[in-house]
């Protein structure tokens, strides 16, 4: 097959590698020209997954038509908010028909959209839309390291085939049908991430990040069930899987970011001093909002967006959410 990844930062990177190791024509496209042909003739990403070498086979470039002409499918690796207007910009490049893989993590700002939902709008419904989820970071794809995620999408067969195309000795993937709680899963895993490392980061102690984990899983799923996702998904790789690597895991940029915050710097600080995105950031204002409008109970993505956007100090937030009525575990 002839895959382009739209995106050059760590993950579509990874995504390129693994594409090339299971044994296909990778191109993959940047959206800055000079930092894109400095990748292409150095071989590395050294802004956003330092330290590998990316193989010569994989052609980088940022020109649009080249990268996407008769392509067979199309990874989209790139952030959720920037999801819309790349692929707009693109649009006329991506063969019809072919199945466009989303690898973003989030919901859409201004809309609240997921990022399938933002490029069926973008594409008319031209192509099929699957999503690619679960505990895989970058820097463990890039050296073949064992990850095992999913791929949900809508239409059976293309799930397949794009499954059997990506599938390597160290990538495994399972199929999901529940492209709706997958895609939940990836964003707010990251919000929970974002509070546990605000725990971390503050100096509350493993009880309480562990508390975090255990009720942020719940809140995932009542927000899920609440639109439609089922139950069982969140209990799988692409939710509690994927929270607990991006919780703890060294490589976890929105842990890393929560850290932070509970560290004294503020959101400004933190956005000013690095290229990279944690999700989680603004998930957790759009998954606020959301939840007032669903009646949902989402006390610790609350927190999240009200010190993070409110200006609320940890240590109010924790008072919150320790005062809160006493409840069965089980019933709430």
């Amino acid at each position: 097959m002839k895959i382009a990844v739209l995106g050059n930062g760590g993950f579509g990177t990874a995504l390129a590698m693994v594409s090339l190791r299971a044994g296909h024509d990778v191109r993959q496209w940047g959206h800055d020209p000079e930092y894109t042909a400095e990748m292409a003739k150095a071989r590395t990403n050294s802004r956003y997954l330092p330290g590998g070498e990316i193989p010569d086979a994989i052609a980088i470039g940022s020109d649009a038509g080249a990268t996407l002409e008769g392509v067979d499918a199309v990874l989209m690796a790139v952030p959720t908010q920037h999801v819309r207007s790349v692929m707009t910009q693109l649009r006329p490049h991506v063969p019809k028909r072919v199945p466009v893989i989303s690898l973003a993590k989030g919901l859409e700002q201004d809309t609240s959209l997921r990022p399938s939902q933002v490029l069926h709008a973008v594409l008319d419904g031209d192509n099929d839309v699957l999503v690619l989820s679960g505990p895989s970071h970058a820097e463990e794809v890039a050296r073949s390291l064992p990850t095992t995620v999913v791929l949900a999408g809508d239409d059976d067969a293309a799930v397949e085939r794009i499954q059997e195309a990506l599938s390597t000795e160290g990538f495994r993937i399972y199929g999901n049908s529940d492209l709706l709680g997958v895609e939940i899963c990836g964003a707010l895993k990251n919000v929970m991430a974002v509070a546990a490392g605000m725990a971390q980061g503050y100096g509350l102690g493993d009880n309480a990040k562990a508390a975090i984990l255990s009720r942020g899983i719940v809140e995932m799923s009542r927000f899920g069930r609440a639109e439609g996702a089922q139950l069982h998904t969140f209990f799988g790789l692409a939710g509690m899987g994927d929270l607990a690597v991006t919780a703890f895991s060294q490589h976890g940029r929105n842990r890393a970011f929560g850290e932070q915050i509970g560290q004294g710097q503020t959101l400004d600080e933190i956005l000013a001093s690095t290229h990279k995105v944690a999700e989680g950031v603004w998930t957790s204002r759009v998954v606020r909002e959301r939840a007032k409008q669903l009646d949902v109970e989402m006390p610790i993505s609350n927190a999240v967006a009200d010190v993070l956007f409110d200006g609320v100090p940890i240590q109010q937030a924790l008072r919150s959410l320790m005062a809160r009525d006493r409840k069965d575990e089980l019933l709430s």
